[in-house]
């Protein structure tokens, strides 16, 4: 598993790695062994407010021509893995050719965790900490090559299990042990670790981008849209931060007009997620809208983004599930809910619960948990007596 943090987006815009983790697994998917270090760019180091890499460290660190026996070394016959794994490549292999070494990262056999969520887990996002939270997994720190590595590879451990005998990738495993590497030398070089606590700022943006779901179409639509993930982290995006974007939609294969629709509907994916709460507050209409312009879309499309279709509408029949203690007797809830004909349920089920009703919507209660990881609104008392007017038999 390898996870690789980066002055920015794009490595043909002489971006470059400052951060670089592999953690390797058995068959079974029990970790082997670990190794990372920070790199030396020779550059400025871009986002550190995201990557939180201090250049009092970088500066001690090796440059990449000094790892990249080792590196090379580490990843010999294994499988390329990671979470969104074509950006570690696109990096990786950008890293060898400026060493005059072809290896050519992006066509080796490969196992991408965010690729293969869709068959595995419970959720409809794309994110690692999503990912890793619909699967029970702890990412302890966001934006550190050695926790992201360590989580992508628990994460790939737990496909490992619920893939059986045999897996659905042999193919890819047969490749990786036949694939071609050159034989070079891998010098005795101290790894340089973060000299600094982590600190991981969760914003609103951050935890909207959690909930948006997957796009499988165009092809490697998703890969686009996780490196716009990253792109937006801070809420902004700067004009040579537009060009790598574009340099990667090109990379990937994406034309312009793709990459528009892209926009678009990542933005109608935020405003959904903004209205799960049943509320969209000042600050996220004000968020929505720099993101649109960021995006390079109008004010049309902001509004529609934002319109009250986006919100839940219940009709009799939904199933509706209550947790946490409320201001009311949680039965009086159930029998109002019962009288405009929901049915109240036990417990949350991804194909028939159509809301959860909780005493606090941030609750972690384990029922907002999973209604989370299925992309199900957990809104408030208020918020759901105003649903039950609407059907017409609210109190």
């Amino acid at each position: 598993m390898v996870d690789v943090e980066t002055t920015g987006l794009a490595p043909g815009r002489h971006h470059r790695v400052v951060e670089v983790a592999i953690v390797r697994l058995d068959e079974r998917g029990r970790v082997i062994d670990e190794w990372c270090t920070l790199v030396n760019p020779q550059r400025d180091l871009g986002p550190q407010h995201i990557h939180g890499v201090r250049a009092a460290d970088a500066r001690k660190a090796p440059v990449f021509g000094d790892i990249a026996g080792e590196v090379a070394r580490m990843l010999n016959g294994r499988v390329l893995a990671g979470h969104n794994v074509s950006f570690d490549a696109r990096f990786l292999q950008a890293e060898y050719s400026r060493l005059g070494i072809d290896l050519p990262f992006t066509d080796m056999p490969s196992l991408c965790t965010m690729r293969w969520a869709d068959s595995f887990l419970d959720t409809a996002a794309r994110t690692l900490s999503a990912c890793c939270a619909a699967a029970g997994i702890e990412l302890e720190h966001t934006h550190s090559a050695l926790h992201d590595a360590r989580a992508a590879a628990e994460l790939l451990g737990a496909y490992l299990r619920w893939a059986g005998v045999p897996v659905p990738w042999e193919d890819i495993l047969r490749g990786a042990a036949g694939w071609p590497w050159p034989d070079l030398a891998s010098g005795d070089v101290r790894p340089v670790q973060r000299g600094q606590r982590y600190h991981d700022e969760r914003h609103f943006l951050a935890k909207l981008v959690d909930l948006l779901p997957r796009v499988t179409q165009p092809p490697r639509a998703d890969e686009y849209l996780a490196v716009l993930d990253r792109a937006l982290l801070d809420r902004h995006v700067s004009a040579c931060e537009q060009d790598e974007l574009l340099e990667t939609a090109r990379s990937l294969g994406l034309g312009l007009a793709e990459v528009l629709s892209l926009h678009r509907g990542y933005l109608m994916e935020l405003g959904k997620a903004a209205w799960a709460d049943h509320v969209v507050t000042d600050e996220e209409a004000a968020d929505l809208d720099l993101v649109a312009a960021l995006l390079g879309l109008g004010g049309d499309d902001v509004a529609q983004a934002l319109a009250p279709q986006s919100q839940v509408r219940l009709t009799a029949g939904d199933a509706v599930v209550f947790t946490g203690q409320m201001r009311e007797p949680r039965e009086v809830w159930e029998q109002r809910a019962a009288a405009s004909g929901l049915v109240v349920g036990p417990g949350v089920s991804k194909k028939r619960t159509r809301l959860v009703v909780a005493a606090d919507p941030d609750t972690m209660s384990g029922k907002a948990a999973k209604a989370r990881s299925f992309g199900i609104p957990v809104v408030s008392e208020d918020s759901f007596a105003g649903m039950l007017a609407g059907l017409g038999q609210g109190d």
